[in-house]
């Protein structure tokens, strides 16, 4: 009777907490069946977001075109390889699109990714073992060129796909980089790292959008996939005042220098002094953006790294002693040393103060003597007013120029040593694009104008200009009648033959300008270094003379120099090779008589002409013709009615285009022919063209896909060598 009862009361129990359990169980149920909701989760949300697929849509960024509109930096397509290795993805045996056969699979990938067939092999079955539906292939799968998937596609591979992504390409390569800077993939957006991708990073960037749709469990689209799309706004374009010519002339003559000299640091701009665009700029070491390897320099030197500049300083302490009405060009003085009681040694000229004995202080500035700056700032103004104009040239601040990364030098002036050697460039350190600013109010006479490389910004789809830079004048340091007078002066240092700017006399065009030597400090022992070689040579000049349409400086660190090489020879062989040709280019009249009868002829239009009578036609002028197909003339470049000399390269594309044998070609004769046809082209390695994969003779359109391969003749001779040689 009492385990019956015990039985019983356990039997109750039991039922009630199964009725408990069932009716909250049901309750539970009936609320998820009249709310839709878990856990504050809507299940109809849930189940939508499962069955839909999302993706972004990524803005394609601005283009960086120069001031002529060649593409500097742009967006260019490349691919992502996957492998889907889930076998419910093949719906039909006898179309599979899954990966069905891993070692065949690897195997034929390995060769076209550069990756061991074992590694291609490990990833697939990784991703089988782990139920994954696809698996990648790292840094070899991701940024594929349209060649390599062109490849990998003929290979008929089953559950090998792609993923089209775009990446940023600089189709000069070694360009202006520094400049330009550098945008690079991250976290699946395109960035701006370093240079006007940086600092235009917003606007280059755009806003991406997104597409989502409906799919069954084998990620196909349903027939109603309630598509929601959301379009991408593309980044705005952004035009630079740097001109593509003169840029070229640059980097081509930094080339030679460098791999002639090896200096430790090279920097050169070149300006209009009278709006204050920057037409080019370069810096050595320098890196090209599409293969970066190991980059020795990432710092824009002509903005971010100030030093003491040496004599060409004196321009402005020329300039300064001629406004204050203290400066007499026929004046003498006794050069060689300069001695005062504040200072524990004297000033010594740069001929171990030997000096030229009594020297006039136009002769002075001519021979570049120390003393007679040193004289014109302590005894002539005065430190307290060359300080003054120190400061209205604005050496005491930035120059606000457009790139990020500026760090102004400082003027060193507390001492009485320090005030006198600030007269000659040492001791007060600056950067070359203050000097440059400085330098366009004795070219521009008297106005100083800030320089700028960001000419416009431009809507991409619309092309309205969103901003656009003007010129802007940043003080007035000296009157026109000073600027004149110092522009005379500084010429006599090009043209007299007590001149050190001897050197860089043009053939065409007068010069005013200033040389430097500027000693290094020594960071060990104190003091500055000697020797030959070190030393920061440098120029800053101006052409032509009475209305100067181009203003360049150049600096080089540390040159590698031979026997009784002077460190001017590297840098005038730059300033003169781009200066020169630039005012060609410019169509800018010479103004030195006697050269003026270098002969220029003017390219006609020739357009509907044969391409046989057109080629006739040129030839006979003296031009060196490139003629890119056959049938008649559509288009040629340069323009007509331009000025060239005697054999310079004329390119004119046919209404049927084929391609030439590029064999030979530089950098810069296939960009040419990559915008008059409109390719598509990647460019391997610098030099000249060694490699094309579109064969001579081939009909070409605009979009086909051009890759070239270019080489240094003596990496070329040094892969030769190395074909033909036999070990033992």
């Amino acid at each position: 009777m009492r385990k019956s009862k015990t039985t019983q009361v356990m039997s109750t129990v039991l039922m009630l907490l199964f009725v408990v359990v069932f009716l909250t169980l049901l309750g539970r149920f009936l609320y998820i069946q009249g709310t839709g909701v878990v856990s504050g989760v809507s299940l109809e949300e849930w189940a939508d977001k499962r069955r839909t697929n999302s993706y972004r849509i990524d803005a394609q960024r601005g283009t960086i075109f120069d001031q002529n509109g060649m593409a500097l930096a742009q967006d260019r397509a490349v691919y992502r390889l996957y492998a889907i290795v889930d076998q419910s993805y093949t719906s039909n045996p006898k179309e599979p699109r899954h990966v069905v056969d891993p070692q065949k699979t690897a195997e034929m990938l390995a060769p076209l990714l550069n990756m061991d067939a074992s590694d291609i092999i490990a990833r697939i079955e990784a991703g089988i073992e782990r139920e994954q539906f696809q698996v990648e292939f790292g840094q070899n799968g991701k940024g594929l060129s349209q060649e390599s998937k062109d490849k990998i596609e003929a290979l008929d591979l089953p559950g090998i796909n792609f993923m089209k992504e775009a990446e940023r390409y600089y189709p000069n390569g070694v360009f202006a980089s520094q400049l330009i800077g550098l945008a690079q993939r991250k976290n699946d957006k395109i960035d701006g790292v370093t240079g006007i991708e940086l600092q235009l990073n917003e606007q280059l960037s755009g806003k991406s959008g997104s597409i989502s749709y409906k799919r069954d469990k084998y990620d196909t689209k349903l027939l109603e996939p309630e598509e929601v799309l959301k379009e991408a706004k593309n980044g705005n374009n952004v035009y630079l005042t740097i001109d593509q010519k003169i840029q070229t002339f640059l980097e081509d003559a930094m080339g030679q220098v460098d791999e002639q000299y090896e200096p430790e640091r090279m920097t050169a701009v070149v300006m209009d002094p009278k709006t204050g665009e920057v037409l080019a700029m370069s810096n050595r070491p320098s890196y090209n953006p599409n293969q970066l390897g190991q980059v020795e320099n990432w710092y824009n030197d002509v903005i971010s790294t100030p030093f003491e500049p040496g004599s060409t300083m004196k321009i402005f302490t020329l300039a300064a002693a001629i406004e204050e009405g203290v400066y007499q060009a026929d004046e003498t003085y006794q050069s060689g040393q300069y001695k005062i009681d504040e200072i524990s040694r004297p000033i010594n000229d740069h001929n171990a103060g030997k000096g030229w004995g009594e020297i006039t202080y136009e002769e002075g500035m001519q021979r570049s003597s120390n003393v007679a700056a040193a004289k014109l700032v302590w005894e002539k103004m005065g430190p307290d007013k060359f300080l003054d104009y120190l400061e209205a040239f604005r050496f005491n601040q930035p120059t606000g120029i457009d790139l990020p990364g500026e760090r102004p030098g400082k003027i060193l002036f507390n001492w009485p040593i320090e005030k006198i050697t600030t007269s000659f460039g040492q001791g007060t350190t600056v950067t070359p694009i203050q000097q440059m600013m400085a330098a366009t109010a004795v070219a521009n006479d008297g106005k100083m104008v800030q320089p700028y490389v960001i000419s416009k910004i431009e809507n991409a789809e619309t092309n309205e200009i969103i901003t656009e830079t003007k010129p802007k004048v940043v003080g007035e340091p000296i009157s026109a009648s000073t600027a004149k007078k110092v522009r005379d002066t500084l010429e006599t240092v090009i043209t007299s033959e007590n001149g050190t700017g001897k050197v860089y006399r043009l053939s065409n065009y007068s010069v005013a300008g200033k040389t430097g030597t500027a000693q290094i400090p020594d960071p060990e022992n104190g003091g500055y270094l000697y020797g030959n070689e070190n030393y920061i040579f440098s120029f800053l000049g101006m052409a032509p003379k009475e209305e100067p349409e181009l203003m360049m400086y150049i600096s080089i660190k540390q040159p590698k120099l031979e026997g009784n090489e002077l460190g001017s020879e590297p840098v005038s062989f730059i300033f003169k090779n781009v200066m020169e040709n630039s005012l060609q280019y410019m169509s800018i009249e010479p103004d030195i008589q006697e050269n003026t009868n270098v002969a220029t002829v003017e390219l006609p239009d020739i357009k509907g002409s044969s391409s046989e009578d057109a080629k006739k036609e040129l030839e006979e002028i003296g031009l060196n013709v490139t003629v890119i197909g056959d049938g008649n003339i559509v288009t040629t470049y340069p323009k007509p009615g331009t000025q060239l000399l005697p054999m310079e390269k004329v390119y004119v594309v046919t209404d049927n285009p084929k391609m030439p044998d590029m064999t030979g070609w530089s950098l810069r004769d296939v960009l040419k022919l990559k915008d008059l046809i409109g390719l598509d082209a990647e460019l391997i390695g610098n030099g000249y063209v060694t490699k094309q994969n579109i064969k001579q003779g081939e009909i070409i359109k605009k979009g086909n896909y051009l890759v070239v391969e270019l080489r240094k003749p003596n990496q070329q001779e040094q892969s030769e060598k190395s074909e033909n040689s036999t070990t033992e």
